[in-house]
């Protein structure tokens, strides 16, 4: 996940097909990143093995459950708000239990189930499997909890239902945690230490997607680049590891290739990257293959080394920019996006023109920035004063989406007049005559419906543009379609 909040998505509830015998509703929300949604799917699928179809009709349910998200203050004020409604209902319903599963869950635990007494149940994202015994202790009148950090678990055996899907797009995970300790992050006081899915497993599950006609696949990860898989266990503990083992270990690179292999009429992408770990054998592979897309999420989060290092990010400046000249080398066409935090600790004018200067040098396409806020539990907000006035940070903030708007309206116009391979995924919002889909380096494309339908590749002569997507005419179906 991407750790991007797509703010569209934010709070859908899920529905999928309604399973005879199942007596019990479940409504599940959603907050946060794609990790969730993913994990969303991954609960939505236990439950249902248990007696619970899904509603969206939240009076309906016996069971309401909030997926959440810390990453930033904005999206616990949310689902706090959510939480006040669900025991609003709660009061005319008090068969209804209450449930917090996610990043939340572990960090306010304490607070949600026994200072304010706001719902039944906690669950860590690595608790999932237990929800039928917390349920049962629920239906007995006790609250519970498990916010226990696995070592092992990653869901591999699990296959999760689609979840409002479009037929068209699907989210693989094949990590789960982070080792990375950004001093800004939550995630591995959340989410625990990384480890990576068995690769046939992952294999088995685009398969059936492949099946069920599913054309565009994310493989997704806090951290995908570092994806190593040994026989189990945490990615620090590969040291410890057989010389069998090594010699028999699977790497994202080498993942990524078997997939683009196996099913080349699919297209595959993947996030998040972390640039220490975005090997050149991946950017070899992506170029290699028609089917995996020429779009890569790099986050850096500032342009200056020496905030880089109170962030404790594994880079500098200069190394990034050695990494981004190395991608463009190799996949010129390619499309690359952001995350920044603008007024991090100790920041000063000079850094946040480092950070506007790296953003000319790169030129991404996309960006996802925000001013920072300090996350309770990690180690910035332990050992850091917040320190940048909040108007300066709004400023900086500022400057730095008006200068991704500007470069990422010149990225998007080097299109115009060229063919680029759209999948169409949608009706376009603003007119039912239209098709909207993505071309290989993420850019939105809208085109004529004429004869083409969902899920089908098609070449788009670009003819217009806005700052963040491209109009213009199918000329025919693509060579992937053959």
């Amino acid at each position: 996940m991407e750790k991007v909040i797509d703010e569209n998505k934010q709070g859908q509830s899920l529905v999928l097909d309604q399973k005879e015998g199942n007596t019990k509703k479940l409504f599940i929300e959603s907050y946060g990143c794609q990790m969730n949604f993913s994990d969303s799917e991954i609960v939505a699928s236990i439950l249902y093995e248990n007696g619970y179809n899904t509603t969206q009709n939240l009076e309906d349910a016996d069971l309401v459950l909030v997926n959440t998200c810390s990453i930033r203050d904005k999206a616990e004020q949310t689902i706090r708000k959510r939480l006040e409604k669900y025991n609003a209902v709660k009061k005319i319903n008090p068969t209804m239990k209450v449930g917090v599963l996610g990043c939340m869950a572990e960090r306010l635990k304490s607070q949600f189930l026994e200072e304010e007494k706001i719902v039944d149940m906690v669950v860590g994202p690595d608790a999932y499997k237990d929800l039928p015994n917390l349920l049962a202790e629920v239906e007995e009148g006790r609250d519970a909890i498990n916010v226990i950090l696995s070592k092992e678990e990653t869901y591999g055996d699990i296959s999760p239902v689609r979840l409002n899907s479009n037929g068209v797009n699907a989210f693989v995970s094949i990590t789960r945690g982070c080792d990375n300790m950004c001093t800004f992050c939550v995630v591995p006081f959340t989410r625990g230490r990384e480890r990576s899915r068995e690769p046939q497993s992952i294999i088995d599950e685009i398969q059936d997607l492949y099946d069920r006609e599913y054309k565009e696949v994310t493989l997704l990860g806090q951290n995908v680049d570092s994806y190593l898989w040994y026989g189990g266990g945490l990615k620090k503990d590969y040291d410890k590891a057989t010389e069998m083992q090594k010699a028999t270990a699977v790497d994202f690179a080498q993942l990524l290739d078997k997939c683009a292999t196996l099913f080349p009429k699919m297209r595959f992408r993947f996030s998040t990257s972390n640039p220490q770990d975005m090997h050149v054998e991946v950017i070899q592979t992506m170029a290699k293959h028609h089917n995996i897309c020429n779009y890569i999420h790099l986050p850096v989060q500032s342009g200056s080394t020496r905030v880089l290092k109170e962030m404790n990010r594994q880079h500098t400046r200069e190394e990034y920019m050695a990494l981004i000249d190395k991608i463009y080398s190799i996949i010129p066409d390619i499309s690359l996006s952001q995350d920044m935090i603008a007024g991090f600790p100790t920041e000063t004018e000079e850094d946040h023109q480092d950070t506007l200067s790296l953003m000319e040098y790169v030129k991404y396409d996309f960006g996802f920035m925000f001013a920072y806020s300090e996350r309770p539990g990690t180690l910035a907000a332990r050992k850091m004063e917040d320190d940048v006035p909040e108007e300066v940070k709004k400023r900086r903030l500022n400057e730095i989406i008006d200068l991704q708007q500007r470069i990422g309206l010149e990225r998007t116009q080097r299109f115009i007049g060229k063919e680029v391979e759209v999948l169409i995924e949608k009706e376009s919002k603003r007119s039912d005559a239209h098709w909207s889909g993505r071309n290989s380096q993420n850019t939105v494309v809208v085109f004529p419906k004429e004869n083409y339908k969902v899920g089908e590749f098609v070449m788009v002569k670009i003819t217009d543009c806005t700052a963040a997507t491209l109009i213009g005419e199918a000329v025919g179906y693509s060579e992937i379609m053959n």
